[in-house]
């Protein structure tokens, strides 16, 4: 049998130029997955918001103190940020957030902003606002929903319990309805920067115009961030004829039509207090004449 020559196989070897050219092809291929592998890995696991909660009845600053250590920016950033949010408040806020920072718990993710969270809680007390028993009750009443706010953060500071926001309401309309002053601590409060169930004779006559003890009506912006509840009670007040409250102890509000009963009641406070080594000498609250030096007794404040 006949065979043909077959010269050996040669083995066949990448040029230099070749063995350059796969490399880079490897070092491509190696950078595209790591490029794609943080897009897979952030479909499949998305980033899980923190949560920031604003209690009831907080005020604006401590709002914003909040947001900047949620956020880790130096203080007066989310303050700062109010200028420029463009935050959809009612005119007669003029750009002032007070009253419409609603309380609640919102999400924080890498993309938040004080502006965003800002925006967000505005939209929010807007939309509460908006709800129905809100907006009609405040229709019934002639308030605007920035006079509901405003009511309704008043409600938020003086009544201690949910039994209690009507019957704090229902002072308030019938304090306006006689163009009486209200006299509320929580507004003082809010004019001395603090928060107190004290309020001194002295106080009572600061010049500002938070001091409802001097003047009449509501005061000229919210006092604290009011909730959901607050503001139906604001437009839909307990019925009855109370001109008088106090917080005689924890948990027992007292209300009275009269200031004689009023006054019978502060003294009661007073005793309390004064068998647990309080200071006295401090106003009675809403209508009580703040000059008989007693202990102030609840138409004045919750430590608002």
């Amino acid at each position: 049998m006949r065979h043909e020559y077959q010269p050996p196989r040669r083995r066949s070897r990448l040029t230099r130029r070749g063995r350059l050219a796969l490399l880079l092809g490897m070092l491509l291929a190696v950078g595209a997955a790591a490029a794609l592998f943080p897009l897979l890995r952030g479909a499949e696991a998305p980033e899980k918001p923190r949560q920031l909660t604003i209690p009831e009845g907080w005020r604006a600053p401590q709002v914003y103190a909040a947001i900047d250590r949620e956020l880790k920016l130096p203080a007066g950033s989310a303050k700062a940020a109010v200028a420029t949010a463009g935050l959809a408040l009612p005119a007669e806020a003029k750009g002032n957030p007070e009253g419409f920072l609603f309380p609640a718990t919102y999400p924080v993710t890498s993309k938040s902003t004080p502006a965003t969270l800002l925006a967000y809680m505005v939209q929010t007390a807007n939309r509460k606002l908006a709800t129905k028993a809100v907006a009609d009750g405040g229709k019934v009443h002639g308030m605007t929903p920035y006079q509901t706010a405003t009511l309704a953060s008043i409600i938020e500071a003086e009544a201690e319990s949910r039994a209690d926001r009507g019957k704090v309401a229902r002072v308030v309309h019938n304090r306006l309805a006689r163009s009486m002053p209200l006299q509320m601590d929580s507004t003082i409060n809010y004019a001395l920067g603090r928060s107190t169930v004290d309020t001194t004779l002295s106080e009572t006559r600061i010049d500002s115009p938070f001091n409802t003890y001097e003047r009449q009506g509501l005061p000229p912006t919210p006092i604290d961030s009011p909730g959901l509840e607050a503001m139906a009670a604001a437009v839909a007040p307990t019925p009855g004829d109370w001109l008088f409250f106090v917080t005689v102890k924890p948990g027992d509000t007292r209300f009275s039509a009269t200031y004689e009963e009023h006054k019978k009641h502060v003294a009661e406070f007073n005793r309390i207090r004064a068998a647990a080594g309080a200071a006295a000498g401090v106003s009675a609250g809403p209508g009580a004449g703040a000059g008989e030096g007693a202990a102030r007794a609840r138409a004045g404040s919750r430590a608002g």
